[in-house]
Order: C-alpha cells, then structure tokens, then sequence
C-alpha cells in the first residue's frame, strides 16, 4: 500500500485525481491551503474514508510540510499544488514564484531529508506540469518531452523554474523524481475562470462571452478523468528521472470551442464578445504523447466532443456549485479581468 501526499488536492484536476485513486488500496493525504481555487465540497463524498487524510497548509511552510510527510510516514509525493492562471499571473507574478518555485522546493528538500534514510527505496515524486513551459508553436509540430523549454509567461515560467528545480534534485542528489506535462484538461469541478467553463458558465447567466483576439488560438483539450489515468500510470510504471507529455489529441481553436458550447446550449453566436488579447498570448500548443502510450501504455479514452458535451451537463447539474463561487471573490476579478477590455 502507497502512502501518498496530493499537495492542491482540493483544486480542480487534484480533486479529480484523489477520487481516482481512493479506491484502489492506498492511503491519500491531501494537502491543501484552500486559497480561491481550493473547495472542500469537491471531496465532500470522499471525506469520512478512513485512507483519507485532509490537511490545510501551504506547501511553502517547512513545518507544516515536514509534520505532514513524518506523521502520515508518506512515500510518494504528488505535486498539483501550483498557481494556475496565466492571466493571475499577468496582474500578479509574485505569488506564482513563491507557490510553485519556492513551495516545489520545500517539498524537495524536506522529502529528500526524510526519504534518503531508506535511500529513497519505495519513494517517488511526480511533477505535474504544464505544456505551457514549451512556449507557443506555429501551425505544424508538436511539443517532445526534449522540446527546450521557452516559457512566454509569468505563470509558465514559474513552472519551467520549478521542472528544472525537479530535475537538478534528480541528477544531483538521485531523488526519485518524474515530470509529467499536460496539455489544458477541463471536466466538472473546474473554477469558473478558466476558459471553457467560464463559457458555459457565462452563457447559462445570460452574459457576454468574453474571446481573446481573432479566437484563433489552439490548443490540444485533455479530459481531466484521462489526465487522471495518465498520473495513475506514472505513479505505477513511470521511470524515475523521465518526463512525459500527456495529449489528448484534441487541437481545436478557441472559438471553435466557444460555437460547440453555444450549438450545444441552444444559443445564439451573437452572444459572443472578441476583446482585448491577452498579453504575450502563446498561439497554438499541441502535445506528442507517443512516449507515454509507447513505454507505459497510455492512451486518452474521451473524444472532446463527447466529453465537452459531458461537461457542460455537469454545470447544468451543478449550479449550487459554480453559483456559490462566481457570487464571492471571483465577481471583482471578473471585473477587473474583463471590463472595458
């Protein structure tokens, strides 16, 4: 039985990935700050299991992190704690190097601390990154684990710094570590401020649907139950000291995107509002996944039609949820974000 720490288990693919793996004889520690993106009613249906643990606290505090790993003797660490929004990390850099650079770090040192007694036998640590730290592509190609890294924002950066963090720890000390990276996941119990819920969300309370640029922008969806399987699978067979792209072979254009959702609910394209792009806005991401499906046996199981089409009925199901949120913090970062634009 695996003793495993999930750090952002209370955030969206974390949340999502500790219901993944409750069932299947391991111990689940959740380590979580509960900042704006963390909810604990995600987890609610899990939260009397007695191989589950929940934990509020910040990554970034030494004690907390090495009270956490000694008291549940945990043995594998799975990182999802981060700062996620490219555009948060536009209004606001600093909090993102502190929580996934310096809070990446904590989790290293203290681990390697505690593991290296046992020579880090039975021990490992994933990274769950991004696609984000490749940079943008042009119109052909797809991004290999040995693509260099060429991050365009604060938030992608911040993951870059803390991938090379990971694997310095590897080669250096001979940490067990792994890296995965995924291209944009969406499913139920995502925050409303990413990009294919707030659509939804928006269309369902009669509002503008706000889209950067010309709309052009592609990017490669991965449904978060197939992100799940694919961490499962790293956690089982990944090889200590690899990273491995995780695609859903799904590249569609934002706006593309944006029309299926408006067929779907009945909606008028007119409802649609072009607005200011985003600063440095990356142009298209697309992953190669050939060496997750080639080594480890991986493949993605949800066409994005169907799982699109999944989605948005969970949000129709799921007002209580996404309504307690867009009523609290998020309606002055809503306004701040989209106002004018």
């Amino acid at each position: 039985m695996k003793r495993i720490l999930v750090t952002g288990g209370c955030g969206f693919i974390g949340s999502n990935f500790i219901k993944h793996i409750i069932d299947q004889g391991n111990f689940v520690c959740n380590l979580d700050n509960l900042t704006y993106a963390g909810n604990l009613e995600n987890l609610s249906d899990i939260a009397g299991k007695r191989n589950y643990k929940f934990v509020k606290g910040d990554i970034c505090d030494h004690k907390t992190v090495r009270k956490t790993l000694a008291d549940h003797k945990i043995d594998t660490i799975i990182n999802f704690a981060a700062e996620s929004h490219v555009d948060r990390s536009i209004l606001g850099p600093e909090i993102f190097t502190r929580t996934n650079v310096l809070g990446t770090q904590v989790l290293l040192d203290i681990s390697r601390e505690l593991w290296k007694k046992n020579s880090f036998k039975g021990n490992k640590f994933i990274q769950v990154s991004t696609d984000e730290v490749y940079g943008s592509l042009g119109k052909i190609g797809k991004f290999r684990e040995d693509t260099p890294l060429t991050a365009n924002s604060p938030y992608s950066a911040s993951k870059a710094s803390a991938d090379l963090l990971v694997m310095a720890y590897n080669h250096t000390f001979d940490y067990p570590a792994v890296i995965s990276r995924c291209s944009n996941n969406y499913g139920p119990y995502q925050f409303p401020e990413k990009f294919i819920p707030l659509m939804i969300i928006n269309a369902l309370s009669g509002k503008r649907l706000p889209v950067y640029g010309d709309g052009l922008n592609v990017r490669d969806w991965l449904h978060v139950e197939d992100h799940c399987s694919a961490i499962a699978t790293i956690l089982k067979k990944g090889k200590i000291g690899e990273v491995y792209n995780i695609g859903g072979n799904n590249e569609w254009k934002n706006i593309d995107v944006v029309k299926a959702i408006l067929r779907y609910l009945d909606q008028p394209v007119s409802i649609l509002e072009y607005v200011t792009d985003r600063l440095g806005h990356d142009r298209r991401y697309a992953m190669d996944a050939k060496k997750i499906t080639r080594e480890l046996g991986w493949r993605p199981k949800h066409k994005f039609e169907n799982g699109l089409k999944d989605t948005i009925k969970w949000y129709l199901d799921n007002e209580d949820w996404w309504k307690k949120i867009i009523s609290g913090e998020y309606k002055n970062y809503y306004k701040k974000m989209y106002k004018g634009r």
